[in-house]
């Protein structure tokens, strides 16, 4: 057995480290800067230790050893007989699915594809993604029939980025086959590895209705205590301890107000939403929470302007500093973040916006939304401070060295108590 992990990011390199503790793996990439840090022990996103990488790692091809070999040469994944796809699956500026990573990666199987291989895909789709579209691309690129000379499995990723308890072997894996004796296949390769057990599905479309309703829940939740925020704001109330005590009963859901973004929760309702919307049916409550958690960035900068007009600070040429430009705390994920659009918001009000972020790469920022971020705390004092993620590093600043007299702290995570002026 040998296993090719295709795509090798926060989905791709954790499943691909894990099985190269078992199994022959490569992880195969088209990203060359990206195979050469992971090659050397390095991994950017922070997701595997050096220690486990190094582990694992296998300098130079060898006759199927267990370990893994990361490489960019389709050479080096001929020789396998599991390919499992874990690129990402986005949305274009108009919020419609963008499958291309999905066409291309499966043109890339296609190409090495043999009689009786097992693609297996992980990436977050509609229910039909797999056996409807990516199939076909496989058939058409390898000259092979499905279900006959090769098979499709699904199992779709459960990763949450920057968590370090919950790891891809101690999360439940949802598992599923194109037919019920490679259903089984799939779910004894899966469960080799995964100590927290698997869940064989009965068909590839229910584990892929599965994972786009787990985030699609989270959302409706999440723009519900949104909503909420909102409502108490207006009130005079703290919605934070409105939750407490709420949550003080045993089937209450701690779900909490805030921006939603990154690469699932703020992107795959969307992706139910498209499916529904060719069947026929609109879906309304989906796409309502979806517009909610959407408007939050303006809102958050509504809410900071008002407390420095309040305070009497003058909003047009002002300086705010921005805390945070990660989609969520202790992450060097930006995939989708919402901090973008407060600070486009707060641009509107002619506030000019410096970022500090001890996480996010400022490359990377740059070349995705053209901001310049700092990983050193400014020293000079702004008129607002805003704290957008709730890094750890962000609990221990001494305030009042960055804030003026007059100043607005404003508090999105709710992680400040009373020291902020106000907060979601």
């Amino acid at each position: 057995m040998k296993i090719a992990v295709v795509g090798l990011g926060y989905v791709g390199l954790p499943l691909a480290r894990l099985f190269a503790t078992k199994f022959s793996v490569v992880g195969f990439d088209i990203n060359q800067s990206r195979v050469d840090q992971l090659n050397e022990g390095v991994d950017n996103t922070l997701e595997i230790d050096s220690t486990l990488l190094h582990d694992v790692l296998l300098k130079k091809p060898t006759n199927n050893a267990v370990g893994l070999l990361c490489s960019t040469d389709l050479e080096d994944i001929v020789d396998c007989n599991y390919y499992i796809v874990t690129v990402p699956t986005p949305v274009d500026k108009n919020n419609r699915p963008d499958l291309t990573p999905l066409y291309k990666s499966s043109e890339t199987v296609g190409k090495v594809l043999k009689k009786g291989d097992i693609v297996i895909y992980e990436s977050t789709v509609y229910p039909g993604v797999t056996e409807d579209e990516c199939v076909p691309v496989l058939e058409r690129i390898s000259g092979l029939k499905f279900n006959v000379d090769f098979f499709a499995g699904y199992s779709p990723e459960r990763i949450n980025p920057g968590d370090k308890l919950h790891t891809v072997e101690k999360i439940l894996k949802v598992t599923a086959g194109s037919t019920p004796e490679i259903g089984i296949k799939v779910n004894e390769l899966y469960k080799s590895v995964i100590t927290a057990g698997t869940h064989l599905a009965p068909t590839i479309k229910v584990a892929e209705a599965a994972k786009v309703i787990e985030n699609s829940q989270r959302d409706i939740n999440i723009a519900f205590v949104n909503e909420l925020s909102k409502i108490f704001n207006i009130l005079g109330i703290d919605t934070h301890a409105v939750l407490e005590a709420a949550g003080t009963k045993w089937n209450f859901l701690p779900f909490k107000p805030g921006l939603v973004g990154g690469h699932c929760i703020g992107v795959d309702p969307y992706y139910l939403a498209q499916k529904a919307q060719e069947m026929g049916y609109h879906p309304e409550i989906i796409l309502a929470g979806r517009r909610l958690n959407d408007s939050m960035g303006e809102y958050v900068a509504s809410q900071v302007v008002k407390l420095m007009i309040k305070k009497g600070v003058v909003v047009n040429g002002s300086h705010l500093l921005m805390l945070g430009i990660t989609f969520k705390e202790n992450c060097p994920d930006v995939r989708n973040t919402k901090i973008v659009d407060v600070i486009a918001a707060f641009k509107d009000y002619g506030i000019e916006v410096s970022i500090h972020d001890p996480w996010a790469n400022p490359l990377e920022v740059q070349h995705e939304y053209k901001l310049v971020t700092s990983k050193t705390l400014p020293t000079q004092k702004f008129d607002a401070v805003v704290l957008g993620v709730a890094h750890h590093q962000f609990s221990d600043i001494d305030y009042s060295t960055i804030k003026k007299e007059n100043s607005v702290l404003y508090d999105v995570k709710g992680i400040l108590g009373d020291r902020a002026d106000g907060k979601l």
